[in-house]
């Protein structure tokens, strides 16, 4: 998870050094994300599907091999179009990782164990968050860039050793069939929606285009889900099991652990760009400033097993909202003339909120999985997760932007120079700096905070839903056996 996570943060910090170094387009640096964010949604079910047939460990361990390759493949490129194609690899091997990475928690730690498990995952989901900018900005700063790429070859061989003498090898006792139509369906869905709401992000919620490729992705989604109810009534097997939706623990747990992110979303769209546009921070300083919102995240999951237990699942995931709701909240309060301890204070709070929600919410879904479809259930988790990025980014932006222009006077500058000054906080800042004009750039950071404020609020809003929404649907009990479960031992467990 590490290895992955750090891919896609340092991706972040290098778009400037290879936009020069392989005289990359904007549309190019567009597709260098992108092209990852698609090949990775669409891969992610299929994924599962081929760790249940063939065997999960096997798959984990292919696709940290990959990853390296990837990784290798994306320093070596000398062209555009060669680091998308390297990309995209990635993206494949990716979606191996994550899926997998999920899926032998409900193989390899007993009921009693999975929570801290899970505690330990959300925990190295989001430390990758501050170290990305941290290390990658290092690197970029004192070597070549390719280092920056070549940095997850031993993270992802260390994971291969570890996978290799630790995991024990598992896979469904009977080899699913590949359903050819699901696989199908859910790849163009996840792929139209994904790009949707990319597409929504970057061109806003008027976007002919962006529209179109949302309706499509949830058409087609909607029309998975009834392919799979109707072959399971014939006696087939369905890509997704059925069983998975009659549980609520596991429904409500994946909505709610994506429902955390959506909201998170508000603070890691939001605080870089304040801390870079508006407090004059570079890339690696950023990263230092976001560590108080991991640390608090480690201080809430890590202990998250042991309040479930003691109080149940419904009150720590509501609580947990509860201090997420807060921080954000606090948050919204920011004016330029915050201090950056104010900041850290409720950045952390949020952190710990986020923590005992997402990891006991991850934690409710893991231990409803069963060992036959671990694998499947696992994609389904973590492909909502991989589009709930985009779609909380796009809404936000969204928010953020109209609060932005809202405050922004550009009346007195040309047409030209203005509308640079309206695409972003950067660009009010390169012109008000090259103009000499300190209103200007107060203005500008003033409009942003005031934006910023506003994206915070509304991810508040978002923390209370979910509160709301736990306290409601989600199982009372500290956790319920999985349809497959087993306290100790593993009969679903088939070694190769």
């Amino acid at each position: 998870m590490l290895a992955v996570g750090l891919d896609a943060t340092l991706l972040s910090v290098a778009l400037p050094t290879l936009a020069r170094s392989l005289r990359a387009s904007e549309s190019d640096l567009q597709w260098f994300s992108s092209g990852y964010l698609l090949v990775l949604a669409a891969a992610m079910l299929p994924a599962g599907v081929l760790g249940d047939r063939y065997g999960r460990k096997r798959l984990l361990i292919v696709a940290l091999g990959a990853f390296a390759v990837g990784s290798a493949a994306s320093a070596a490129a000398v062209t555009a179009g060669e680091f998308i194609a390297a990309r995209v690899l990635l993206g494949i091997a990716g979606a191996g990782v994550i899926v997998m990475a999920l899926a032998v928690l409900a193989v390899l730690f007993s009921e009693q164990e999975r929570p801290k498990a899970v505690g330990v995952w959300a925990a190295a989901n989001f430390l990758a968050l501050p170290l990305g900018p941290i290390f990658g900005g290092w690197l970029l700063t004192h070597f070549w860039w390719g280092w920056a790429f070549l940095v997850n070859i031993p993270v992802a061989g260390v994971g291969m050793l570890a996978t290799a003498v630790l995991v024990p090898e598992s896979r469904a006792l009977r080899r699913p069939r590949l359903d050819g139509v699901g696989m199908l369906a859910s790849v163009a869905g996840l792929v139209a929606l994904t790009y949707g709401l990319i597409r929504a992000g970057q061109h806003g919620w008027g976007s002919t285009g962006a529209v179109a490729l949302i309706a499509a992705g949830v058409a087609l989604l909607g029309a998975l889900m009834t392919w799979e109810r109707r072959l399971g009534r014939r006696g087939g097997e369905p890509l997704i099991d059925p069983a998975l939706s009659d549980s609520r623990a596991f429904v409500w747990g994946v909505l709610l652990a994506a429902l955390a992110g959506v909201a998170m979303i508000g603070v890691l769209f939001t605080m870089p760009q304040y801390f870079q546009g508006v407090r004059g921070t570079n890339a690696m300083g950023s990263g230092v400033r976001l560590l108080p919102l991991v640390g608090g995240l480690i201080v809430g999951a890590l202990p998250a097993e042991g309040l479930a237990h003691r109080l149940g699942a419904k009150a720590v995931v509501g609580a947990g909202f509860a201090l997420l709701t807060a921080g954000l909240a606090i948050g919204s309060t920011t004016s330029l003339r915050s201090s950056g301890w104010f900041g850290a204070g409720w950045m952390a709070l949020a952190g710990v909120g986020l923590g005992l929600a997402f990891a006991t919410s991850a934690s409710a879904a893991v231990a409803e999985l069963p060992e036959e479809k671990s694998g499947v259930g696992a994609a389904v988790m973590q492909a909502l997760q991989k589009t709930g990025g985009p779609f909380g980014a796009a809404i936000l932006g969204s928010v953020l932007s109209a609060g932005y222009l809202a405050r922004l006077h550009l009346a007195a500058l040309p047409p030209a120079v203005a509308h640079v000054a309206r695409e972003s906080v950067f660009g009010a800042v390169a012109v008000a700096t090259h103009l000499g004009d300190p209103r200007l750039l107060h203005t500008a950071r003033a409009a942003f905070v005031h934006g910023m404020d506003q994206a915070l609020l509304v991810s508040a809003v978002i923390g209370l839903a979910g509160a709301v929404l736990a306290a409601i649907f989600l199982p009372a009990g500290t956790s319920s056996p999985s349809p497959a479960g087993r306290p100790e031992a593993a009969p679903g467990v088939a070694t190769g």
